[in-house]
């Protein structure tokens, strides 16, 4: 089919066009000598709309080719005419070839038939055993995956946890994927994770009954550590004891060892006991670490483990508002004990479950409670017992704590806070206890029966005078009120050392010294002066207050010495740092009262003075009639009050009541009452003096000679002055020298008062009218000049 032939273009020259051709005639030619692709040469013909052209071309190359190729036809000709020679002499051979070939196929496939068929046979019998061989491999491979799912299911409901998921973990990583078995793979992939669930949950409600479980635990175990504790402190009580008693009985050193020793034992069985298997059971804790650690979810494990303690250890913190702190304490610290000696198991022996950091941040959490507690429980008690209940538990809490490495410095330190509280409760309690044994003294020696009353009341407080035991019954030279205040003063001291004691200060002797100071000298000191100024109204409750004075100053000894005794401190030291005797305020009271009573006793014997008949010419024998009555009741005093006065709280009160009446016959002699005096009744008055001085005399059993001479100046100042009136010359008491060597102690103007009364009266200035002539007596002149000397003296 031809195509339209195009119109022409008019083209600038017919020359230019030819021009033109024969470039593309060229370019065409040498593109297919080349081998080029004519491609861009027929796209560019049909482009411009000039296929004719392009033909053209290829006619004028093909007709230029065509002598080309008859040339090189001519050339090769004969070589082409050799070769066809030779292929029909090879078409006979090959057919010669092709008939043998033939005929040896034949051949061939008449041998090679039976073979094929039995070769065909052996392919099919390795197919059928190779597909034998993977069916007994997958049978095998299920059979064993069937045996470890049936063990894993058999380990379940048998509640061995850890070798399930040791079969599931077999099953998972060696025989999973190799599992041909869709279904089966598919219920594997499926019942492995339910299977760990099941687990984890199953261990988990083990672990939470577990920590139900440990509280109570806890509160036993720590109960039973707190009472090791004290039974361990009450042996090392008993220990120091025993030591102390060989020291001072200077004994071998060989028991001492042997205590020890036993307290080494006491302390092996509380460790054994507390260690042994029998006090908690950790199986269901480390069990569920161990089965975590196989699902690989130890770290959670921890994290759970560690809260839920947390938890635990907030809520046991908690105090009860329904039920008073001094009943729950013992639960309360016992329960926390419990708590932190199961965490010291577990950090020792959980392998990493918990760490020494978590303890020790629930150990300050829980001192930190504690120490809360303690400061609002401590701050609303009023009463001292309360307190040293809950310390003692509270330092028992402390040791058995210590043994496991806990630190309790917080603690004690809460403790030593409220100590002058405690003392000053302590105080409170004895004074109310002191006032009530007291009130109810009868002021009466007190009776014991029996020997163990003596040991009760006398011995146990080293009240006795000497070591012989006496016979009873026996009537001490005390009043009930002593034993009783001396156990009080016991008891506070017991209790100030239980409170000091244990609570990490270990020379706590000067603070127990202090309150016992305080105690005695502001608490029963007061006290007794209370009773003294209060109820104390005859001479016998007096003089017996004054006896139980003395008693207690030999108890204040053995307080001192108890007190050192307990805290640890020796004696030696003890006594070094002795002060003075700390009733003295109650026990000047007592000889001040006593002292006065029998004064007021003696000025009712005194009012006997004014019978006496003071200017009368007659000297009375055997003495005035007030004196004899004073000289008999002063022996009756003094044969009583030796059975109960200290011979030097006696000299001191005789020294004062001899002191009195020697003033109230003075005073007497020196008063309204005697107008005129008679020599006789001078000489009356030193016969009452002389029964007054063989008074003193028979004093002497109890008194060495210093102290006769110092009863004797009681009376001093009567004797000089009666010695100066029956002088011969009275007039040297005005002579220095000789007043100061025998009328030191007179006052001149009661001497010049009582040698007034004493002057006769004749030699006055009315009487000399009368005796005009006669001669004047030389004593009332001598009298007249001593009146006239101490006249000019004032």
């Amino acid at each position: 089919m031809h195509s339209p032939k195009p119109r022409r273009k008019p083209g600038p020259t017919t020359a230019g066009a030819d021009s033109g051709e024969k470039l593309d005639e060229l370019l065409i030619s040498s593109a297919i000598c080349n081998g080029e692709d004519l491609g861009p040469f027929v796209r560019k013909t049909f482009g411009t709309g000039k296929p004719e052209t392009l033909l053209h071309h290829l006619k004028l190359f093909a007709r230029s080719k065509e002598s080309e190729i008859e040339e090189v036809c001519k050339a090769h000709y004969q070589d082409f005419i050799n070769a066809v020679d030779d292929l029909k002499s090879l078409l006979s051979d090959v057919e010669s070839l092709k008939s043998s070939l033939s005929d040896s196929n034949s051949k061939l496939q008449s041998i090679a038939a039976p073979l094929l068929s039995s070769l065909d046979s052996l392919v099919e019998a390795q197919t059928v055993s190779r597909n034998v061989d993977l069916a007994i491999r997958a049978v095998t491979h299920c059979v064993r995956v069937m045996e470890l799912v049936s063990r894993a299911n058999q380990h379940l409901q048998s509640g061995s946890f850890y070798l399930a998921l040791k079969c599931v973990d077999s099953i998972e990583s060696d025989f999973l994927e190799k599992t041909q078995s869709s279904t089966l793979k598919r219920m594997l992939e499926k019942r492995i994770p339910q299977i760990r669930g099941y687990v984890e949950r199953k261990v988990s409600k083990e672990l939470g009954d577990w920590l139900v479980e440990i509280r109570v635990v806890s509160r036993n175990l720590g109960q039973l550590a707190i009472g090791e504790a004290s039974a361990a402190r009450q042996r090392e009580e008993e220990l120091r004891m025993k030591q102390k008693e060989a020291e001072e009985q200077s004994r071998l050193s060989l028991r001492d060892c042997v205590y020890a020793l036993k307290e080494e034992e006491d302390d092996d069985e509380y460790e054994s006991g507390l260690e042994g298997s029998d006090a908690f059971d950790l199986t269901p804790l480390y069990r569920a670490y161990h089965i975590h650690q196989t699902l690989s979810l130890e770290d959670r494990f921890k994290r759970y483990y560690f809260d839920n303690r947390e938890l635990q250890l907030k809520s046991d913190s908690q105090v009860s508002s329904m039920t008073p702190f001094l009943e729950s304490h013992q639960t309360f610290f016992a329960q926390i004990a419990g708590f932190f000696i199961v965490e010291d198991r577990v950090l020792r022996t959980g392998g990493g479950l918990i760490s020494r950091q978590e303890v020790e941040f629930l150990w300050d959490l829980a001192v930190g409670n504690m120490c809360a507690v303690l400061e609002d429980q401590f701050s609303r008690m009023q009463t001292a017992n309360h307190l040293l209940l809950i310390k003692d538990y509270v330092s028992l809490l402390g040791v058995s704590l210590r043994r496991y490495g806990y630190t309790v410095d917080a603690l004690l330190e809460v403790l030593s806070k409220h100590r002058d509280k405690y003392h000053e409760l302590l105080l409170s309690d004895c004074r109310k206890q002191m006032i009530e044994a007291l009130s109810a003294d009868k002021f009466e020696q007190m009776l014991m029966k029996k020997e163990y009353e003596y040991s009760m009341n006398v011995l146990s407080f080293q009240l006795q005078t000497s070591d012989i035991a006496p016979a009873f019954p026996y009537i001490a030279p005390f009043s009930t009120t002593v034993p009783d205040c001396c156990r009080i003063v016991r008891s506070f001291i017991e209790d100030s050392v239980s409170f000091m004691s244990h609570g990490g200060q270990l020379d706590f002797y000067d603070v127990v010294k202090k309150y016992l100071d305080r105690l005695l000298g502001e608490v029963l000191d007061d006290a007794l002066l209370k009773l003294i100024s209060t109820s104390v109204h005859g001479v016998s409750q007096a003089m017996q207050v004054a006896a139980n004075m003395s008693v207690f100053e030999r108890a204040c000894d053995f307080f001192f010495r108890h007190a050192a005794q307990l805290s640890g401190v020796p004696l030696r030291m003890a006594e070094r740092g002795r002060r003075h005797f700390p009733l003295t305020k109650s026990q000047n009271a007592a000889e001040d009262t006593l002292s006065g009573l029998l004064k007021n006793k003696i000025d009712g014997f005194m009012t006997l003075i004014e019978n006496v008949n003071w200017t009368s010419d007659d000297v009375p024998q055997g003495g005035n009639e007030y004196m004899n009555e004073l000289i008999i009741y002063l022996e009756t005093l003094v044969s009583t009050a030796q059975q109960i006065l200290p011979a030097k709280v006696l000299k001191r009160v005789l020294r004062d009541v001899l002191a009195h009446i020697s003033e109230r016959i003075v005073g007497t002699l020196c008063g309204d009452v005697v107008k005129r005096l008679s020599m006789a009744a001078i000489k009356g008055v030193d016969v009452d003096i002389q029964l007054l001085e063989s008074f003193t005399e028979q004093l002497k059993p109890l008194l060495t000679d210093k102290e006769a001479k110092e009863m004797k100046t009681a009376f001093v100042e009567i004797r000089q002055l009666i010695n100066l009136l029956l002088s011969s010359h009275p007039e040297n008491f005005v002579n220095p020298v000789i007043r100061e060597r025998s009328y030191n102690a007179l006052d001149y103007r009661k001497v010049a008062a009582v040698s007034e009364k004493l002057r006769d009266p004749s030699d006055s200035i009315f009487g000399t009218f009368g005796t005009r002539g006669s001669r004047q007596n030389p004593k009332n002149k001598s009298l007249d000049t001593l009146i006239k000397r101490l006249k000019d003296v004032s």
